[in-house]
């Protein structure tokens, strides 16, 4: 979840009121929110120390779906709202004077849907800024750059001295030779390719280079004049950066989303149209479409949504009448009134500013907020109901049970790793059908979803090589392979595996892991002399290059006829793992120093045989 760090005092004003930190850490978890640090100690003890210290700061993380709290304009105007201290605001669109044909234009040119086709755009009229007010916006610009923008790769804002420019807008989509305009912060003019090579040593600003920096042609705003506004997602223009002195403000927000780029657009113009002249005026603009079709933007009418007063008592527990209900959802900026036709429905205007509210279930969530989680009645269930696990965890657990009580330490390893630990390490060949990879990894360590168990022990051998010899470590979790046929594409396969690491290989002490295991599963044995046995399991020597040639084994099972079948009848001999002397390129990759033995298998191919055996148990 996202944290927003808003300035103490100025959130009391704000309130009218000042709380003390227990105080507020109870108002926000009843609005659904978490304080997580008050700076107050840390900065009166650098004030003691004579250190240079800000003002103290409440640090409070946010629903990552409440786009309208990322800044302490939105986190005061609906804690305000929720203590009823004032209604929510009428959020308005103002036009100019002289109405439509005065409206400012911005059209976009057909080569932008090669790069970023979408936009819109905003403008708040006779803005007042003041320092705390003017590091607001910019800083709920960048919440919501890294988080519905998801890093500007689906929008991306730019904001803009109106004054300084000249209407009517173009946006275009042009080659990177064609653009040059002095970047913001810059005092000479660059073309766009020699500003894709000066921001590669620019840290804020390099992690966005990529969204553009292949395409043939970037996106680019200009005035009537061929003045620059802006270069999306990358960087605004110098001249048309705003200021304190700012007095109209023009938001442009491209995208390559038109959901996300609705809901920027209304956020960055709803949360700060307050300290407008007219507060919550937002004047709207004229975006012409490649098609000739108009928009106006933003749209800030809302939706209309019906909820009904007995399905939020069925969830709540309580017994509220239509109108409580709808009182209730006045405290949480929702405008609701009881249906003149039916007594039980509710309808519900969503704001602009509300976009978390996809369905009934959320109304009576925001109800239920209002009300107070810990005013509801604790009731039991009117249903009788045993809860057990799983077959396939249950059966997990005999296994864990039974190799902890072995000695054996149970670990969890991360379900990422990186290509090389998952198929090289492994002295594997990656085919290209196996593996789920990560289509954007944050880092070379998870770039895969793991087919195999091994790499994450044998990481943490690596980790603990300081630990007493034998390390003798166990994991029962999941695996997961690319699988065409499946509506997924993917499936899971529940694993066990287990490595043993000392200064002898120990190839029958995994070895008897398996027999072990296989005996707690109530799996015969299945030896040279009995093999027309109708079920059980065996090993066969194999070749793989994860092993020490000569040291490493398969593991068949042959599954038990079902329903009085013949023994003719049954599937062949299935390969559900491997076992033996790990090789030591692969202990090498692994920086360990000692011989290891490993042991994995599937254990879904026993799963129906132990649900059938506890059904009959219980």
């Amino acid at each position: 979840m996202p944290t927003v760090a808003v300035d103490k005092a100025d959130l009391w004003v704000r309130l009218g009121k000042e709380y003390t930190t227990d105080e507020f850490d109870k108002l926000c978890f009843d609005y659904g929110l978490e304080l997580d640090e008050d700076t107050t100690t840390e900065v009166e003890e650098a004030i003691k120390k004579g250190l240079p210290a800000e003002r103290p700061q409440l640090k409070i993380e946010i629903p990552a779906n409440r786009y309208d709290l990322l800044c302490i304009e939105g986190i005061a105007r609906a804690l305000r709202i929720f203590l009823q201290l004032s209604p929510a605001p009428k959020y308005k669109i103002v036009y100019p004077k002289g109405g439509d044909a005065d409206l400012l234009t911005v059209k976009i040119e057909p080569e932008t849907s090669k790069i970023r086709p979408l936009f819109a755009c905003a403008i708040l009229r006779n803005i007042a800024f003041t320092p705390s007010s003017y590091a607001s916006f910019i800083d709920l610009q960048d919440k919501l750059h890294q988080n519905i923008c998801r890093r500007r790769i689906l929008v991306a804002i730019g904001t803009h001295d109106l004054d300084t420019l000249k209407p009517p807008f173009r946006y275009e989509a042009r080659r990177p030779q064609d653009i040059k305009f002095t970047p913001l912060g810059k005092d000479k003019a660059y073309t766009a390719e020699e500003l894709m090579t000066l921001y590669e040593s620019e840290k804020h600003l390099a992690k966005y280079l990529h969204i553009i920096r292949d395409s043939p042609v970037y996106p680019i705003i200009y005035d009537s004049n061929d003045q620059v506004l802006s270069m999306p997602p990358i960087i605004n223009s110098d001249h048309s950066k705003i200021t304190l002195n700012t007095r109209n403000v023009f938001i442009d927000v491209t995208a390559t989303d038109q959901t996300k780029l609705d809901i920027v657009v209304n956020m960055v113009a709803t949360m700060f149209s307050e300290y407008c002249a007219e507060p919550f005026a937002i004047e709207p603009v004229k975006v012409v479409l490649p098609s000739g079709e108009v928009r106006i933007t933003p749209d800030l009418s809302g939706r209309e949504m019906t909820a009904h007063a007995s399905y939020v008592n069925s969830c709540t527990g309580l017994s509220l009448s239509s109108q409580d209900v709808a009182t209730l959802l006045t405290r949480m900026a929702l405008k609701a009134t009881v249906s003149p036709s039916n007594s039980d429905e509710i309808s519900v205007h969503i704001p602009a500013t509300r976009p978390d509210i996809l369905h009934e279930c959320d109304i009576m969530e925001d109800a239920a907020i209002a009300y107070g989680f810990n005013n509801l009645p604790d009731t039991f269930p009117a249903t009788s109901t045993v809860a057990q696990p799983l077959a396939i965890s249950k059966l997990s657990d005999v296994l864990r049970h039974e190799w902890a009580n072995a000695g054996w330490v149970e670990v969890l390893p991360l379900i990422l790793c990186s290509h090389e630990e998952n198929f090289e390490w492994l002295n594997h060949v990656d085919d290209g059908n196996t593996a789920v990879k990560i289509a954007n990894p944050k880092t070379l360590e998870f770039q895969v979803v793991r087919t195999t168990l091994v790499p994450g022990l044998l990481k943490t051998i690596r980790e603990n090589r300081s630990h007493p010899l034998p390390i003798k470590i166990f994991e029962t979790s999941e695996v997961v392979f690319k699988d065409v046929s499946r509506e997924r594409q993917s499936r899971n396969e529940r694993h066990a595996a287990a490595v043993w690491c000392n200064k002898t290989a120990g190839f029958e002490i995994v070895h008897g892991m398996l027999d072990r295991a296989m005996k707690m599963l109530e799996v015969p044995r299945i030896g040279s002399t009995d093999s027309s046995a109708t079920t059980g399991y065996y090993i066969k020597e194999t070749n793989n290059p994860m092993y020490f040639p000569g040291r490493a084994a398969k593991i068949f099972y042959r599954p038990a006829p079902q329903n009085g079948a013949e023994a003719s009848t049954v599937k062949a001999d299935i390969v559900i793992g491997t076992l033996g002397i790990l090789h030591p390129t692969v202990l090498e990759k692994f920086e360990i120093g000692f011989p290891c033995s490993s042991i994995e298998f599937t254990i879904e191919p026993f799963k129906k045989q132990m649900h059938k055996v506890w059904t009959n148990e219980d």
